[in-house]
């Protein structure tokens, strides 16, 4: 049985736009050197490096490495599996889906402000 999600605990993510990688490190409870390893395993994984080859991870980048662990420390997959699940059908199905939510949350936005204009 799998164990309720480990999220609820997490400290939320601040409205920065770039993270540290050790601000990312406190906020997906992960050590640094897991999350270079993870960035190996997930291509979809890949923060700005700059000045001396730092790493700046971006807002979308921490959610990611949130649903990466809760796939391998509460969900139980493996590396692979992990990797599987994040590229398969279903997280095609289910990105089309945010996609469709993200569109009508738009267009509601934009009625929204037309009507604060008038």
């Amino acid at each position: 049985m799998l164990e309720p999600s480990n999220n609820d605990q997490l400290p939320a993510i601040p409205g920065k736009r770039y993270f540290t990688i050790g601000e990312v490190s406190e906020l997906c409870d992960v050590k640094p050197h897991v999350l270079r390893y993870w960035e190996q395993e997930f291509p979809s994984l890949s923060p700005v490096k700059r000045r001396g080859n730092r790493r700046y991870y971006q807002r979308q980048d921490v959610i990611l490495i949130r649903q990466i662990r809760s796939l391998l420390y509460e969900q139980g997959f493996t590396i692979g599996g992990a990797r599987q699940r994040m590229t398969g059908e279903d997280a095609k199905e289910e990105a089309t889906q945010v996609r469709q939510l993200i569109d009508q949350t738009v267009g509601e936005l934009e009625d929204l402000l037309r009507v604060l204009k008038a």
